[in-house]
């Protein structure tokens, strides 16, 4: 979206009831980025807890545990952010819900400048898109005036785990500074965005949830394989000291093992020896990978609905492409969703609050077609118009394509001169000479002799009509010498050129001259 120049806006009075809430709600805190690190310890039990908790209406937990996922597993960090990034590299636009009215269009114009000026735009789609994995997403409005509209000024995230359900009545609260037990979220204040990736309680629908238990389970098996590393890391080292050898001794081949192992140097009493102990657990190292690998596989498949696009592995082209496919189709399902949300709790309100509650809507549509499918269009489109006749408003075309319609004098792009047309018709002679030349290899002369005679054929009319008043002024004449005087009348002659059209015979003899030089560029002449 470009940002637009100021335009005065017809806005209607609001009454009471359609003032928005400018005050801030839920104040930002200290305490919002501080976590109980629910991750420590976690375990099968621990984390059915948690998830018992959030069933119940309290998230606090299961957003702060969802929190350190992000932080802790760099593979489940990743895709979300590349499902994330998937819509906010789109580019976006407001489309009037009546795009032949005048007033429809206005209001599209001036969300398109709300949204516009807002500097942050991508980072507050980031901030509503950490649904996909915690469930829902909630950000304030920070409403204001200026020069007698309601603007929004900012829209700041809040954390998830500022807010619940009431157990008693499933209602969604938010807790506040001044209301630690809970508030309703006040109208139009508030944008909440839920991502339903199954059915059930919102609390329930986030893919984190089911993520939650390959990261435990991944993070099992890391853990051992750290501990399996670090035993067979290096060799065993054994040593061996002669009987009788003293607790110094001891103490000192002990502490030359240490050292060995640590700093590959060491000094041992004379007398005594260190072997060197090594063994094959290729297997087992093979099975902690296998086991990741599978992990972070089903961590793809929750977040991105496939494999292909984002871990290493064979797979044809085919393939690829059809698990490309799946992705594309939940960028586009997280772009319709994130878009009915902002017309819902963003744009909705903001156009109440200066339009009026009777006003129609206007649309958020994200650019989320591929260039195969753009060639696509192209082509159905390019058949309906030249085949069909459909008549297919210019503006359907700068929207689809997302091209900007030119302005002012603006340098715009042409299409090449098409070829200047052949002097004669297609059942001329001439015309047929350059069809035929496969055929019948004329000569240069007799192909001269058939364009003669069709610029004779075709231009004895053309001349005809230019000199018809030259051949009034012959018929008047009834002598030669009478014809002489007229022709040597300054201003008859003058009078006689302005009213002969020679426009048609010019054209003609124009594309002779043409043709001819494409007739010896051809031959060689």
């Amino acid at each position: 979206m470009s940002r637009k120049k100021k335009k005065q806006y017809q806005t209607q009075q609001t009454t009471p009831l359609c003032r928005p809430k400018v005050e801030e709600i839920v104040v930002a805190q200290v305490t919002d980025k501080y976590s109980e690190y629910p991750s420590n310890g976690l375990t099968p039990v621990k984390l059915a807890e948690i998830f018992r908790e959030a069933d119940s209406g309290d998230v606090l937990r299961q957003m702060e545990l969802f929190e350190e996922l992000e932080e802790k597993d760099p593979h489940l960090f990743s895709q979300l952010q590349t499902r994330k990034n998937a819509v906010t590299g789109l580019d976006f636009e407001i489309i009037p819900f009546d795009s032949d009215d005048s007033r429809d269009k206005e209001i599209a114009e001036f969300v398109e400048s709300q949204l516009g000026g807002l500097e942050n735009i991508e980072d507050i789609m980031i901030d509503l898109l950490d649904a996909i994995g915690k469930g829902f997403a909630v950000s304030e409005i920070m409403w204001g005036y200026d020069e007698g509209h309601v603007v929004v000024e900012d829209i700041r995230s809040r954390h998830q785990k500022r807010f619940f359900w009431d157990s008693l009545d499933d209602s969604f609260k938010v807790r506040t500074e001044a209301a630690p037990e809970g508030i309703l979220l006040p109208d139009s204040k508030f944008i909440v965005h839920r991502y339903k990736a199954r059915s059930g309680h919102p609390s329930r629908a986030g893919v984190l949830r089911v993520v939650a238990w390959m990261y435990l389970f991944k993070n099992y098996d890391l853990k051992d394989w750290v501990a399996f590393a670090e035993v067979y890391g290096m060799p065993l080292r054994l040593g061996k000291y002669q009987p009788g050898a003293s607790e110094d001794d001891k103490l000192a081949l002990m502490q030359a093992l240490i050292q060995i192992g640590a700093d590959a140097a060491g000094i041992i009493p004379d007398g005594t020896t260190i072997d060197f102990i090594t063994t094959e657990k290729a297997s087992s190292t093979d099975l902690y990978e296998r086991l990741a690998r599978y992990c972070d596989e089903q961590i793809s498949k929750a977040i991105l609905g496939q494999t292909l696009t984002s871990d290493s592995g064979g797979g044809s082209y085919a393939q690829s492409k059809t698990h490309n496919e799946v992705r594309h189709d939940l960028t586009v399902a997280d772009c319709k969703a994130l878009a009915s949300t902002l017309r819902r709790d963003l744009i909705r309100p903001l156009v109440i609050f200066n339009f009026g509650e009777d006003k129609r809507i206007p649309y958020l549509r994200f650019d989320c077609e591929e260039s195969g499918d753009l060639e696509q269009t192209a082509n159905i489109l390019g058949t309906l118009i030249k085949e069909v006749g459909l008549k297919v408003p210019t503006s359907y075309i700068y929207k689809k394509f997302s091209i900007p319609k030119p302005e002012g004098d603006e340098e715009i792009a042409a299409p090449a001169a098409p070829p200047m047309g052949l002097p004669f018709k297609a059942d001329t002679p001439a015309q047929l000479v350059l069809k035929g030349e496969q055929q019948a290899d004329h000569g240069t002369q007799e192909r001269i002799d058939r364009m003669a005679d069709a610029a004779v054929k075709q231009g004895a009319g053309v001349f005809k009509k230019a000199f018809a008043p030259v051949l009034k002024l012959v018929e008047k004449a009834e002598s030669l010498e009478q014809l002489r005087e007229m022709m040597e009348d300054d201003k008859a002659v003058a009078e006689l050129y302005a009213s002969m059209d020679v426009s048609e015979a010019e054209e003609l003899l124009q594309k002779v001259m043409l043709y001819a030089d494409l007739e010896g560029r051809v031959n060689g002449q």
